[in-house]
């Protein structure tokens, strides 16, 4: 089983799927990887020589922001929010939707699980 950027890649599936499961690399950015390396798209993640995980692990390193970096560089971001006071930063803080969606019957996800206010007694 291939390791990569801290992630275990899944064996039976293709490379250019595979590498999705490394945080912070999407479809088009594992085919750009495996076309930097000349990797086969085809090929599957247990058939992977140790000499192409590492050119891959690489080219990742060398120019991509992926994994534990990333996420570091996202709650920065978010937290950059909130200490301006923004309105983004805001709803951050709060819980709440912050790209417009509505909170009156929706939001769950964000807003966690339904409070019951006012029951009868």
């Amino acid at each position: 089983m291939a390791r990569i950027a801290g992630t275990d890649l899944p064996g039976k599936k293709r490379m250019e799927y595979a590498l999705t499961y490394v945080y912070g690399v999407g479809l088009h950015t594992s085919r750009l990887v495996l076309k930097a390396t000349n990797i086969d798209f085809d090929k599957r993640a247990h058939e992977l020589t140790e000499e192409e995980a590492a050119a891959i692990r690489t080219e990742l390193q060398a120019n991509y922001i992926v994994e534990g970096d990333l996420r570091k560089q996202t709650a920065m971001d978010i937290k950059a929010l909130m200490d301006i006071g923004s309105y983004r930063g805001l709803r951050h803080r709060a819980g709440l939707p912050c790209r417009g969606q509505k909170t009156k019957t929706n939001a769950r996800t964000r807003k966690g699980k339904k409070k019951t206010v006012g029951a009868a007694s």
